[in-house]
This record gives structure tokens, sequence and C-alpha cells, in this order.
């Protein structure tokens, strides 16, 4: 059938068809469906039909399929087309039959290529998270994913790194142990992604000293000149898939396991990384709840790095309160400044990120077995960290003279205060989180909440515990309502409830 060709200039994520209903009945294709198009390029697409938004004889096509057609004013040639053969697979893993490795490689390809729908998509994703994959599959699936994007080969190694698994608040230690790493030798591209369900991805908290957005061989020449870099993967089509898979898997509030293992390691793959160290944070409100399943992932982790040919060592570090005392972009990025330039800060923030920048230095070689984390803390405390940081910012298209004073905070501001003399009890990350985000983080890079008081510290009456910071005033209010609806924070004194017995006074 010749149809003519009407663009909408929309982006949708697949090479997608709108189909007149007359035209599809003709063609024999219902939705969901795929036909070729032919003309200057060939190409297969899916169908969706509709009986108002183009005329019979007319093909409409989004950005994704306009891209690659020259001579709009040519009919083009649609054909019924076969499904595609990467269905075949994905029915093979809902039925819990074995694949193989050249179909795994199709399927990822059919996935960066925008060949599937979102029907087979989330049949993918479900077919992993209930069957699960063997060791061979997450090993194939990985490399595939590292096959089908940008790659950096680094002339020099080793090459470090570290990942943290995160669902901890203010666990802003990246902007400590890339500068720590790298002042000491160690080439260190950190990678990192932007909040999704968080307050402030290492990406967000990144942006608020420097440009995060930079191509594979940009984050090279970066790295390659001062030593390290803190970047928005998301920029650098390094593992595309993985983006593709979350936009499904977000909707559907599923993360299936296999699926993270290979997304984690593809990234480390893909810039090449030599050495890495994982960051495992385990307790209640974590996304990781037990010590024991900490214990599982980091097997898990390190077996496939093993298959990778990277060396991978995990730290199951405590979960169950923020990291430092700050939550949303430009606050967390106060306080880590604040260390970095005179080491005042939280310890639980000085603490971790020493101990894990020491595991690095050690396997990298920088330092002997055990003074890792010595070498770390005395990297900060002379001030190099802070220099290699500067020299990163700048690099990366920031001012280097910018200081932990020169960050602003959003103007809002709204504290709850303690109802009661006693000590914090209790302590909710995902609230604390929340309350954050609704307050305007991290797309609001002032957006955010201060912690003043946490679990086991002894608080007064009317001493504030918290305090939420917003750049506008709706959304103080949002985040206020919330905060004292919920109460993420509990105060108790040592009396926790009185029991009385069966007499009464004399």
């Amino acid at each position: 059938m010749q149809l003519k060709l009407e663009h909408y200039n929309i982006k949708i994520g697949q090479h997608k068809v709108l189909l007149n209903i007359v035209d599809a009945k003709e063609l024999g294709v219902n939705p969901g469906d795929r036909v070729r198009i032919r003309g200057h390029q060939s190409l297969s697409a899916i169908v969706d039909t509709t009986d108002d938004m183009v005329p019979p004889g007319t093909l409409g096509v989004f950005t994704e399929v306009y891209e690659h057609f020259e001579d709009w004013d040519k009919p083009v040639e649609v054909v019924p087309a076969f499904r595609s053969k990467s269905a075949a697979v994905i029915k093979k893993m809902l039925d819990k039959k074995p694949v193989v490795q050249d179909e795994i490689k199709m399927l990822v390809s059919d996935i960066v290529d925008e060949n599937l729908s979102d029907v087979e998509l989330s049949a993918f994703i479900t077919a992993s998270y209930i069957h699960g994959m063997t060791d061979d599959e997450v090993e194939w699936l990985t490399r595939a994913m590292i096959d089908t994007g940008d790659t950096i080969e680094f002339d020099t190694h080793p090459i470090m790194d570290k990942h943290s698994i995160g669902g901890v608040p203010g666990n802003k230690i990246s902007l400590l142990i890339v500068p720590i790493v790298a002042a000491n030798g160690l080439l260190i591209p950190k990678t990192s992604s932007r909040a999704i369900t968080g307050a402030g991805g290492t990406a967000d908290l990144m942006e608020v000293l420097s440009p995060v957005e930079f191509s594979s061989q940009e984050v090279k020449e970066i790295t390659e000149k001062v030593g390290g870099a803190l970047v928005w993967g998301g920029a650098t089509n390094i593992a595309p898939a993985d983006d593709k898979l979350i936009k499904i898997e977000y909707p559907l509030s599923i993360d299936p396991y296999y699926q993270m293992l290979a997304s984690i390691m593809a990234k480390k793959g893909a810039i090449g990384a030599d050495n890495v160290v994982m960051d495992i944070p385990v307790g209640p409100g974590t996304k990781v709840p037990t010590v024991q399943e900490g214990q599982k992932l980091a097997r898990d982790l390190i077996n496939l790095g093993h298959r990778l040919g990277m060396n991978v060592e995990c730290a199951i570090t405590y979960g169950s309160s923020p990291i430092g005392r700050r939550v949303g972009p430009s606050l967390e990025v106060k306080e880590a400044m604040k260390v970095l330039e005179s080491m005042e800060g939280p310890n639980s923030l000085i603490e971790k990120s020493a101990a894990l920048a020491g595991i690095l230095l050690e396997m990298g070689g920088a330092a002997p077995r055990d003074q890792g984390k010595e070498l770390a803390l005395e990297t900060l405390r002379s001030g190099k960290a802070l220099e290699k940081m500067k020299q990163i910012i700048e690099a990366q298209g920031g001012d280097p003279n910018i200081k932990s004073d020169d960050i602003q905070t959003g103007q809002y501001t709204a504290d709850i205060f303690a109802s009661t003399d006693g000590y914090v009890m209790e302590f909710d990350n995902k609230w604390i989180i929340e309350i954050a985000r609704l307050a305007g983080a991290p797309n609001d890079k002032g957006a955010g909440v201060a912690i003043h008081k946490k679990r086991g510290e002894q608080v007064k009456k009317g001493d504030p515990i918290l305090t939420i910071y917003a750049e506008k005033e709706i959304k103080l209010d949002n985040a206020l309502a919330t905060a004292q609806r919920t109460n993420p924070i509990i105060v108790e004194g040592m009396l926790l409830r009185r029991i009385p017995g069966t007499y009464g006074f004399q």
C-alpha cells in the first residue's frame, strides 16, 4: 500500500506509526502489530490505529521514525511485517525455558533500537522478575548492555569506580570519595544517576557545582586531565538499554533483582573499570532490609564482576539513618564541601566516605592493606581532596573557587519541633525523602531537609528537630503538612508506657 507521510513532532521512545482504521483493515493489521516502511530506508514500526487523527491514505509517524526519512513529498510503501524475533525470546522466558546468548543479545539490541512495544518490554521485565535468571543469562544480559552503548577505553590503568545500591537519604559520599581517590593518582570516572524516587542522585548534587552532561569521549578527556569526573550517566549513551527498562519498571513499581545486577555492572564495564567498591546500605527502609540479603547481593555482584573481569569488593553499611544531616541537592553539597574545606561535618559522612575511599585506595595499590582509610582521612585533612575537587569542577565547566558558604538554599523554611523532652527513638528514611521531594527536591536545587537530631540524641521540648527548605512557598506548605501528619522523627522519653497494678495506693 502506498501512503503519504505526515510527521508528528513528538518523541515517544519507540518506532511507532499511526494508521487510519480503514487502511489498517486493508493491510490486515491491528494495534500492536508491525508494518515495514519502504522508502529511502527500510524499517519496521509498531502500529496504532485511529479514525480521525490521520485520514485514509496517510501514515502518521512520530519523531523516531521521521528521522529515518529524507524526502517527505514522496509516498512510501507500507506492508505488514512479522513480529520481532525478540517477542519469541520473551515468550520463552515467560514459559521459563532456557535462552542462549545470541537471543539475549538480539533482545537488548531491539530494546536499544526501540523496536519493542511497551507491552513486550513489560513482559520481559515481568518474566525476569517472576522467574529470575541464571548466572549465564545475567552475564549475557550485562555484556549485551555494554556492547549496545558507548564504551570508554583508557590508556592508563587501573580504572576505579564506586556504586551505592541506594535507599539512604543524604548519601553524598561520592562528592568526597572521587576527589580523595583522584588526589592519590588513580583514575575514577564516576558516572551517576539522577534521582528517580529519591531527593537527589549524585548527578543532581554535582550539578549544583558544574555541568554534568558530557559525551563518553568528553568524560574520558576530563578524567585523563584531572584524574576524576562526576557526571550524569544518562548523557553518555553508556548502557542505554537500562534507561529504557527503567521507564517501564517505574510505573510497575518493580525492580527485578537480576536486571539490577546487570544494570549496575554494565555501567562499570562500559567505562572499563578494573576495581569497583559496592556500597550496600542495609536496614529498615533501605532497598536491602537485612544483612543476610546484603551478603547475598554482595556475593552475586562479586561473582558477576569476576565473570566480566572486574575486581569487586562490597561494603555492607549502616543504612537506617541518613548520611550526614542534610537531604536535598544544595544542602548536601554545602555539607560535603564544608568537609572538604575544613573537615567540619557529621561523623557519619566523614567515616563512611573515608572507609569506602580507603578500600579503593587499597584495591588500586595507592595504600597498603588496612591503611587505606587513614590515607583517605589524611587526604581530606591536608586539603589535597579539596584541591582535586576544584580541578574536577573547573574541568567540567564550573567555578573552581566556589565555597560552601556561596551555595544558596531555599529561601522559604519551616521547623518541626520536639513535642516532649526525651530521645529520638524512630527515624523514617522514606518519609524524610518524601518531605524533601514535596519541598521541591531534586528539581529545585535549594529544596530539602536539614536534620537537627538523629536516633539516640537527646532533645528538649520545643527544640527544632527538622527544618524544611523550599524555593516556592506552596511547596513548603505541602511538605510541612506532610511532615506534621507523618511525624517522621519520633521523640519519646525513657518512660515509654506506665502499666498500672491491680492495687491502688494506700
